[in-house]
C-alpha cells in the first residue's frame, strides 16, 4: 500500500492481505499456535521468522500484524507493536527501555493508570522520577539531566485538556540524549501526528477512539523499527502483553470509520462548548478547540481539530457535579472515553480518586469537575440535554 495515500484511504485499506479466498473484510486468525511442515521449518522459524512467518499468538497473529501495519501507515511509523490494553501499551513502552539507576521525567498532569505506573511501579525497581508543570518549558529545562532515559507526557493531558508543546519538549529531552515517549490518545491519530514533530515513540489505548464503540480493550506501541523489534517487542513476548486476534480485528474495523467518528464528534465538541462557554452555573469551560483555551494558539498550530472531549467544573462542587450526572438523559455516566455515546465522568471521585487533594488541586482536579467524551448522538439534543441538567 502507497503510503503517500491520504489518511482516510490507509484507514480502510492500509496493510491490509487476504488469505487464499479472497475475503473483503480482513480474516480473523483464532488460534493460539501454528503448525510446521518439518522439524527443520520450526527450527528456522525461531531462528528467524519472516513476514508471513508466525509461531505463537504471543509473538504475534496475521490479523495482529495487519492492524500493526495499518496504524503504523496512518502514523508514518516504522513499526507498530499491539497490546492487549492502553496500560500495557505504557507500561511496555516505559519498562523495555528503563533499568535501575535511570531517571524519567514527566508532566505531573496524567491519567491516574499512568501515575501509578511512574509513581509505584517504576520507582520500585530503582528509576528515579520527577514530575514537571508539562506546559512550562523551564520546568522541562531544569528538570532534565545527564541520566534522563525517557522523558513522558500526554500531548492533551487528562483531565484538564492542557496542551503540551510537542516540538520543544522533544527539543529539550534530545539536547541530554532522553527518548521522547508520548501518550496521545486524546489528540487521536486523525488530528495529531506527534511523531512528525520530534517524538520517539507514541502510544494509544486503542480501547478509545480506535475501537470506538466500547468492545474491547487494545492498545499499541509505534516507533523505528528498531525501538520496536529489538527493545519492545522481546519485552512484550515474553511478559505477555500481546493484543488479541479477535481484538485486533475490532480494532481494524473502527480504524475504517476512526475520521468520521472523531471529526463528527470534534464538531459537536465545539458546539457544546460555544454553548456552554461563561454559563452562570459553571466556574469554568475547557476545550481546546475553542477560543477561550489558554493554549488555543499552541492548540492550532499543531493538531488539526480541537479533540472529542471537554471538561466543565460545575459551581457548588461535588454535590452539584453529582446532580448534574444524575440528571443527564442521553449520555451514560462512565470512566471510558472516545465511544459513540457521550461519556459524563467525576474524575476527582473515580479516574483520579487515588490522588491526594492536594494533588488534585494543583492539577486543576476540583471536586466539580466533570469530563464529557463527546459521542455521536444529535449535537441539538445533547446540547439540550446538558442544559437541562446544569438547571
Amino acid at each position: 500500500m502507497d503510503d503517500a495515500l491520504k489518511k482516510r484511504t490507509l484507514m480502510v485499506h492500509g496493510g491490509a492481505r487476504r488469505s487464499q479466498y479472497g475475503e473483503v473484510s480482513e480474516a480473523m486468525f483464532l488460534t493460539q499456535g501454528f503448525v510446521y511442515d518439518t522439524a527443520e521449518e520450526a527450527e528456522q522459524r525461531f531462528i528467524k521468522s519472516g513476514e508471513d512467518e508466525f509461531i505463537y499468538a504471543r509473538y504475534g497473529n496475521p490479523t495482529v500484524s495487519i492492524f500493526e501495519k495499518r496504524i503504523a501507515l496512518l502514523e508514518g511509523a516504522e513499526a507498530a507493536f499491539a497490546t492487549a490494553s492502553g496500560m500495557a501499551a505504557v507500561h511496555g513502552a516505559l519498562c523495555s527501555v528503563l533499568k535501575a539507576g535511570d531517571h524519567v521525567v514527566a508532566a505531573r498532569a496524567l491519567f491516574g493508570s499512568c501515575l501509578y505506573v511512574l509513581e509505584e511501579v517504576l520507582t520500585k525497581f530503582g528509576v528515579e522520577v520527577s514530575f514537571v508543570d508539562g506546559t512550562d518549558l523551564n520546568a522541562w529545562k531544569n528538570a532534565v539531566r545527564d541520566t534522563t532515559r525517557v522523558v513522558f507526557f500526554e500531548t492533551v493531558s487528562n483531565p484538564t485538556l492542557e496542551i503540551i508543546d510537542v516540538t520543544a519538549v522533544c527539543e529539550i529531552a534530545h539536547s541530554v540524549g532522553a527518548l521522547v515517549i508520548v501518550d496521545n490518545v486524546f489528540a487521536t491519530p486523525v488530528f495529531s501526528n506527534v511523531l512528525s514533530q520530534g517524538v520517539d515513540v507514541l502510544v494509544y489505548s486503542a480501547t478509545k477512539h480506535i475501537d470506538g464503540q466500547g468492545r474491547v480493550l487494545g492498545g499499541v506501541v509505534l516507533g523505528s523499527e528498531d525501538y520496536i523489534r529489538k527493545t519492545l517487542e522481546p519485552f512484550m513476548k515474553h511478559t505477555g502483553g500481546a493484543m488479541s486476534a479477535f481484538n485486533a480485528w475490532i480494532m481494524l474495523k473502527g480504524l475504517e470509520t476512526i475520521g468520521l467518528r472523531v471529526k463528527a464528534q470534534a464538531d459537536t465538541a465545539l458546539r457544546i462548548a460555544e454553548t456552554l462557554n461563561g454559563h452562570e452555573k459553571l466556574e469554568r469551560m475547557i476545550y481546546p478547540g475553542h477560543h477561550s483555551h489558554p493554549q488555543h494558539d499552541l492548540v492550532t498550530s499543531q493538531m488539526s481539530g480541537g479533540g472529542t472531549v471537554l471538561s466543565i467544573d460545575v459551581k457548588g462542587g461535588k454535590e452539584a457535579a453529582f446532580a448534574f450526572l444524575n440528571a443527564i438523559n442521553i449520555g451514560v455516566i462512565s470512566n471510558n472515553l472516545g465511544d459513540a455515546k457521550s461519556i459524563f465522568t467525576h474524575p476527582a471521585t473515580t479516574t483520579h480518586q487515588r490522588l491526594k487533594d492536594e494533588s488534585k488541586i494543583a492539577l486543576g482536579i476540583t471536586a466539580g469537575l466533570v469530563r464529557i467524551s463527546v459521542g455521536l448522538e444529535d449535537p441539538d439534543d445533547l446540547i439540550a440535554d446538558i442544559l437541562q441538567a446544569l438547571g
